[in-house]
Protein backbone atom coordinates (compact mmCIF):
# COMPACT_ATOMS: atom_id res chain seq x y z
CA UNK A 1 0.00 0.00 0.00
CA UNK A 2 1.45 3.36 -1.07
CA UNK A 3 2.07 5.96 1.63
CA UNK A 4 0.49 9.38 1.15
CA UNK A 5 2.62 12.48 0.59
CA UNK A 6 2.39 13.66 4.21
CA UNK A 7 3.67 10.35 5.55
CA UNK A 8 6.49 10.13 3.03
CA UNK A 9 7.64 13.62 3.97
CA UNK A 10 8.28 12.60 7.57
CA UNK A 11 11.97 12.06 8.34
CA UNK A 12 13.04 8.56 9.18
CA UNK A 13 13.71 7.94 12.84
CA UNK A 14 17.37 8.23 13.65
CA UNK A 15 19.37 5.95 15.92
CA UNK A 16 21.23 7.01 19.04
CA UNK A 17 24.58 5.31 19.67
CA UNK A 18 25.78 5.33 23.28
CA UNK A 19 29.51 5.22 22.59
CA UNK A 20 32.40 4.97 25.00
CA UNK A 21 35.56 6.68 23.81
CA UNK A 22 37.94 4.77 26.05
CA UNK A 23 40.38 6.56 28.37
CA UNK A 24 41.36 9.33 25.93
CA UNK A 25 44.07 8.15 23.54
CA UNK A 26 42.50 8.14 20.03
CA UNK A 27 44.38 4.93 19.25
CA UNK A 28 42.33 3.21 21.96
CA UNK A 29 38.98 3.98 20.30
CA UNK A 30 37.27 0.82 19.13
CA UNK A 31 36.97 0.33 15.37
CA UNK A 32 33.19 0.70 15.66
CA UNK A 33 33.41 3.89 17.71
CA UNK A 34 35.77 5.45 15.15
CA UNK A 35 33.43 4.56 12.28
CA UNK A 36 30.38 5.99 14.03
CA UNK A 37 32.17 9.23 14.87
CA UNK A 38 33.04 9.63 11.19
CA UNK A 39 29.50 9.00 9.95
CA UNK A 40 27.17 10.39 12.65
CA UNK A 41 25.02 13.41 11.88
CA UNK A 42 25.55 14.82 15.38
CA UNK A 43 27.91 13.97 18.24
CA UNK A 44 26.95 15.00 21.79
CA UNK A 45 30.08 14.84 23.91
CA UNK A 46 31.40 15.81 27.31
CA UNK A 47 35.01 16.72 28.11
CA UNK A 48 36.21 13.30 29.25
CA UNK A 49 36.92 11.82 25.80
CA UNK A 50 39.88 14.20 25.74
CA UNK A 51 40.93 16.99 23.37
CA UNK A 52 42.67 14.71 20.87
CA UNK A 53 39.41 12.90 20.15
CA UNK A 54 37.07 15.89 20.38
CA UNK A 55 39.23 18.10 18.14
CA UNK A 56 38.94 15.53 15.35
CA UNK A 57 35.17 16.05 15.19
CA UNK A 58 33.92 18.70 12.75
CA UNK A 59 32.59 21.68 14.72
CA UNK A 60 29.31 21.71 12.78
CA UNK A 61 28.56 18.13 13.85
CA UNK A 62 29.38 18.28 17.54
CA UNK A 63 27.66 19.66 20.62
CA UNK A 64 29.39 20.08 23.97
CA UNK A 65 27.08 18.89 26.75
CA UNK A 66 29.85 18.45 29.28
CA UNK A 67 29.88 18.63 33.04
CA UNK A 68 32.83 20.34 34.70
CA UNK A 69 33.86 19.99 38.31
CA UNK A 70 32.85 23.17 40.12
CA UNK A 71 31.75 24.89 36.91
CA UNK A 72 29.12 24.84 34.23
CA UNK A 73 27.09 21.72 33.70
CA UNK A 74 24.41 20.58 31.31
CA UNK A 75 21.58 18.94 33.30
CA UNK A 76 21.15 15.27 32.49
CA UNK A 77 17.47 15.88 31.75
CA UNK A 78 18.44 18.31 28.99
CA UNK A 79 20.87 15.80 27.48
CA UNK A 80 18.18 13.11 27.53
CA UNK A 81 15.66 15.36 25.81
CA UNK A 82 18.19 16.52 23.23
CA UNK A 83 18.97 12.92 22.25
CA UNK A 84 15.28 12.25 21.66
CA UNK A 85 14.80 15.49 19.74
CA UNK A 86 17.72 14.90 17.40
CA UNK A 87 16.78 11.28 16.71
CA UNK A 88 13.16 12.18 16.00
CA UNK A 89 14.42 14.73 13.47
CA UNK A 90 16.02 11.85 11.58
CA UNK A 91 19.59 12.22 12.81
CA UNK A 92 21.94 9.39 13.66
CA UNK A 93 23.39 10.58 16.96
CA UNK A 94 26.50 9.54 18.85
CA UNK A 95 26.40 10.20 22.58
CA UNK A 96 30.13 10.14 23.30
CA UNK A 97 31.38 9.49 26.82
CA UNK A 98 34.82 9.07 28.31
CA UNK A 99 35.74 5.50 29.22
CA UNK A 100 32.75 3.17 28.95
CA UNK A 101 29.35 4.84 29.05
CA UNK A 102 27.91 2.12 31.29
CA UNK A 103 30.59 2.47 33.99
CA UNK A 104 29.56 5.53 36.05
CA UNK A 105 28.79 7.26 32.76
CA UNK A 106 24.99 7.61 33.03
CA UNK A 107 24.59 5.48 29.93
CA UNK A 108 21.99 3.41 31.73
CA UNK A 109 19.88 6.49 32.46
CA UNK A 110 20.08 7.60 28.84
CA UNK A 111 19.15 4.13 27.58
CA UNK A 112 16.07 4.08 29.83
CA UNK A 113 15.01 7.54 28.63
CA UNK A 114 15.40 6.59 24.97
CA UNK A 115 13.44 3.38 25.44
CA UNK A 116 10.66 5.22 27.26
CA UNK A 117 10.36 7.56 24.26
CA UNK A 118 10.57 4.69 21.73
CA UNK A 119 13.83 5.90 20.22
CA UNK A 120 16.06 3.14 18.80
CA UNK A 121 19.54 3.04 20.29
CA UNK A 122 22.66 0.91 20.34
CA UNK A 123 25.33 0.52 23.02
CA UNK A 124 28.96 0.55 21.90
CA UNK A 125 31.19 -0.61 24.78
CA UNK A 126 34.72 0.69 25.32
CA UNK A 127 37.82 0.26 27.42
CA UNK A 128 36.93 1.69 30.81
CA UNK A 129 39.37 4.17 32.34
CA UNK A 130 38.94 2.31 35.63
CA UNK A 131 41.22 -0.39 34.19
CA UNK A 132 43.05 1.43 31.40
CA UNK A 133 44.37 4.43 33.38
CA UNK A 134 46.03 2.29 36.07
CA UNK A 135 47.31 -0.15 33.43
CA UNK A 136 49.17 2.44 31.36
CA UNK A 137 50.66 3.78 34.60
CA UNK A 138 52.04 0.31 35.29
CA UNK A 139 49.43 -0.72 37.84
CA UNK A 140 47.43 -3.93 37.27
CA UNK A 141 44.11 -3.87 39.10
CA UNK A 142 44.52 -7.60 39.80
CA UNK A 143 47.72 -9.52 40.43
CA UNK A 144 48.20 -13.11 41.59
CA UNK A 145 50.55 -12.00 44.35
CA UNK A 146 48.56 -9.00 45.54
CA UNK A 147 44.87 -8.93 44.63
CA UNK A 148 42.35 -11.48 43.41
CA UNK A 149 39.42 -9.08 43.36
CA UNK A 150 38.72 -5.49 42.39
CA UNK A 151 35.92 -3.12 43.41
CA UNK A 152 34.91 -0.12 41.30
CA UNK A 153 33.46 2.82 43.21
CA UNK A 154 32.25 6.27 42.28
CA UNK A 155 33.69 9.11 44.29
CA UNK A 156 31.01 11.47 43.01
CA UNK A 157 27.57 10.23 43.96
CA UNK A 158 24.26 11.90 43.20
CA UNK A 159 24.20 14.91 45.60
CA UNK A 160 20.45 14.43 46.15
CA UNK A 161 21.02 11.13 47.97
CA UNK A 162 20.29 11.30 51.68
CA UNK A 163 23.37 9.22 52.47
CA UNK A 164 26.20 7.48 50.64
CA UNK A 165 25.44 4.14 49.03
CA UNK A 166 29.12 3.17 49.29
CA UNK A 167 29.89 0.93 52.26
CA UNK A 168 33.54 1.79 52.86
CA UNK A 169 33.68 -0.46 55.91
CA UNK A 170 32.66 -3.45 53.80
CA UNK A 171 35.19 -2.53 51.12
CA UNK A 172 37.95 -2.33 53.71
CA UNK A 173 37.02 -5.78 54.99
CA UNK A 174 36.78 -7.31 51.50
CA UNK A 175 40.40 -6.65 50.59
CA UNK A 176 41.63 -6.66 47.03
CA UNK A 177 41.92 -3.51 44.94
CA UNK A 178 39.63 -0.50 45.21
CA UNK A 179 39.40 1.77 42.17
CA UNK A 180 37.64 5.09 42.70
CA UNK A 181 36.51 7.14 39.71
CA UNK A 182 35.80 10.86 39.99
CA UNK A 183 37.15 10.85 43.52
CA UNK A 184 39.83 13.56 43.62
CA UNK A 185 37.74 16.07 45.55
CA UNK A 186 36.50 13.61 48.14
CA UNK A 187 39.83 11.85 48.60
CA UNK A 188 40.14 13.00 52.27
CA UNK A 189 36.69 11.61 53.08
CA UNK A 190 37.04 8.09 51.76
CA UNK A 191 40.69 7.55 52.70
CA UNK A 192 39.73 8.50 56.26
CA UNK A 193 36.70 6.19 56.12
CA UNK A 194 38.88 3.28 54.99
CA UNK A 195 41.42 3.89 57.76
CA UNK A 196 38.66 4.12 60.36
CA UNK A 197 37.29 0.83 59.01
CA UNK A 198 40.61 -0.87 59.76
CA UNK A 199 42.57 -0.62 56.51
CA UNK A 200 46.27 -0.10 57.17
CA UNK A 201 47.47 3.51 56.82
CA UNK A 202 50.48 2.08 54.94
CA UNK A 203 48.30 0.68 52.14
CA UNK A 204 49.73 1.91 48.80
CA UNK A 205 47.62 4.41 46.85
CA UNK A 206 48.11 5.88 43.37
CA UNK A 207 46.41 8.76 41.60
CA UNK A 208 46.42 8.61 37.80
CA UNK A 209 45.44 11.97 36.33
CA UNK A 210 44.27 12.10 32.69
CA UNK A 211 45.27 8.51 31.99
CA UNK A 212 46.50 8.01 28.36
CA UNK A 213 46.27 11.75 27.64
CA UNK A 214 49.50 13.52 26.58
CA UNK A 215 49.64 15.27 29.96
CA UNK A 216 49.07 12.16 32.07
CA UNK A 217 50.52 12.33 35.57
CA UNK A 218 50.86 9.78 38.36
CA UNK A 219 51.26 10.46 42.06
CA UNK A 220 51.82 7.71 44.63
CA UNK A 221 51.64 7.55 48.39
CA UNK A 222 49.83 5.66 51.12
CA UNK A 223 46.36 5.77 52.58
CA UNK A 224 47.76 8.10 55.23
CA UNK A 225 49.81 10.40 52.96
CA UNK A 226 47.95 10.51 49.65
CA UNK A 227 45.92 13.65 50.41
CA UNK A 228 49.12 15.63 51.04
CA UNK A 229 50.63 14.05 47.93
CA UNK A 230 47.62 15.16 45.89
CA UNK A 231 47.94 18.71 47.13
CA UNK A 232 51.72 18.91 46.64
CA UNK A 233 51.52 17.47 43.13
CA UNK A 234 48.45 19.51 42.19
CA UNK A 235 46.50 16.49 40.95
CA UNK A 236 43.10 17.51 39.60
CA UNK A 237 40.16 15.83 37.85
CA UNK A 238 39.79 13.71 35.87
CA UNK A 239 41.79 11.15 37.83
CA UNK A 240 41.49 7.55 38.96
CA UNK A 241 42.42 6.50 42.49
CA UNK A 242 43.87 3.01 42.99
CA UNK A 243 43.98 1.70 46.56
CA UNK A 244 45.68 -1.56 47.46
CA UNK A 245 48.94 -3.46 47.22
CA UNK A 246 48.86 -3.39 43.40
CA UNK A 247 49.52 0.35 43.54
CA UNK A 248 52.96 -0.44 44.92
CA UNK A 249 54.00 -2.60 41.95
CA UNK A 250 54.49 0.42 39.67
CA UNK A 251 57.90 1.30 41.10
CA UNK A 252 59.48 -1.95 39.89
CA UNK A 253 58.45 -1.56 36.24
CA UNK A 254 57.96 2.13 35.44
CA UNK A 255 61.53 2.61 34.19
CA UNK A 256 60.83 0.20 31.34
CA UNK A 257 57.20 1.16 30.68
CA UNK A 258 57.13 2.74 27.22
CA UNK A 259 53.43 3.65 27.22
CA UNK A 260 53.71 5.62 30.44
CA UNK A 261 52.18 8.63 28.70
CA UNK A 262 53.11 11.23 31.23
CA UNK A 263 56.88 11.22 30.73
CA UNK A 264 58.79 13.79 32.81
CA UNK A 265 55.70 15.28 34.43
CA UNK A 266 54.96 11.91 35.97
CA UNK A 267 58.34 11.87 37.65
CA UNK A 268 57.66 15.20 39.38
CA UNK A 269 54.45 13.85 40.85
CA UNK A 270 56.13 10.65 41.99
CA UNK A 271 59.01 12.58 43.57
CA UNK A 272 56.46 14.51 45.60
CA UNK A 273 54.93 11.26 46.76
CA UNK A 274 58.19 9.67 47.84
CA UNK A 275 58.66 11.84 50.89
CA UNK A 276 55.36 10.71 52.33
CA UNK A 277 55.82 7.02 51.86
Amino acid sequence: MKRDDAESAEPRAGTVYLVGSGPGDPDLLTVKAKRLLETADVVLHDKLPGPEIIDRLPEDRREDVGKRAGGERTPQSEINDRLVELARDGNDVVRLKGGDSFVFGRGGEEAEHLAAHEVPFEVVPAVTSAIAAPAVAGIPVTHRDHASSVSFVTGHEDPTKAESAVDWEALAATGGTIVVLMGVGRLPDYTRALREAGMSPETPVALVERGTWPDQRVATGTLETIVDVRDEAGISPPAVTVIGDVAGTRESIVEFLENDYGGASDGAADDGAAGGR
